[in-house]
């Protein structure tokens, strides 16, 4: 059997437009059905949805079929975690609130080898491996493995240049919410020096010949971060969506006095 590919990674590569939706419902059923919709990729959350290392496991499994390529948030950066995700066979990592290179560097060693890194090896344990079918797995791994990190804070965005040079980085996140809410906005992105951090970020992430995404549910968001240079955005939150669509439902029967639109805090 051969080393499964990346293709999200390739596409990165290519700087293809890559639209994405967040997938927080933390079932293999849900995520199922949004790997049936033709989004570019899916985020499966594990950092702020109820998700445990198994439950994102049969997630991976639900999608495997579709296209659609599931990305894989960690709750934080932890090396035991990332070689749990990776031997569960997550190939695009995401891992929030990276702030320095320094950080970065010691992520892209927990998803390698020794003597590239400290991931440990898993062999025929492993659905990473196809319990062994892969040859030379140990080797080639971090070829298909892609890691995308999250720059949410001030301290991110100074280092953005340098986080985004490091060898291994494939790819750079930026957060809002965070970015927005330790800035002093309380989730609001759309104030004018958040907005500009989020565009001197984007600048600094491709001209080190990176990749750069964000989350922007509402479409005038997303397409200003497109024309910035964001080459993978999602576009939407599976729970948000469910939330537009229940009360858009019920507001054709009866008042509600709640609106539908998309939530500004992300």
């Amino acid at each position: 059997m051969q080393l499964p590919v990346n293709p999200f990674k390739a596409a990165l590569r290519r700087a293809e437009p890559l639209y994405g939706i967040w997938a927080g419902f933390a079932t293999p059923y849900a995520a199922e059905i949004i790997a049936t919709t033709g989004y570019d990729w899916m985020l499966v959350d594990g950092e702020h949805a109820p998700n445990t290392v198994p439950s994102l496991l049969g997630q991976l499994q639900a999608v495997a079929p579709y296209a659609t390529h599931p990305v894989v948030r960690a709750v934080q950066g932890d090396t035991v975690l990332i070689k749990q995700l990776l031997d569960v066979g997550v190939q695009t990592l995401m891992v929030p609130m990276v702030e320095t290179a320094a950080q970065a560097r010691e992520l892209v060693r927990a998803m390698r080898y020794p003597p590239h890194g400290v991931r440990g090896v898993g062999g025929g344990l492993t659905r990473a491996t196809r319990w062994d079918a892969v040859p030379d797995y140990i080797r080639t791994a971090h070829e298909e493995l892609c890691l995308i990190v999250q720059i949410e804070s001030r301290l991110g965005v100074d280092n953005a240049a340098e986080i985004a040079a490091t060898d291994g980085v494939d790819a750079v996140f930026i957060g809002p919410a965070d970015l927005s809410t330790g800035m002093g906005h309380a989730g609001d992105a759309s104030q004018g020096e958040v907005q500009d951090a989020i565009r001197r970020t984007i600048e600094a992430v491709r001209a080190q010949g990176k990749a750069c995404g964000i989350l922007a549910p509402r479409e005038e968001d997303a397409r200003r971060y497109a024309a910035w240079g964001c080459s993978f955005i999602a576009v939407g939150i599976d729970i948000s969506l469910l939330r537009q669509a229940a009360l858009a439902n019920l507001a054709r029967y009866r008042a509600t006095g709640q609106a539908a639109s998309a939530s500004r805090t992300y």
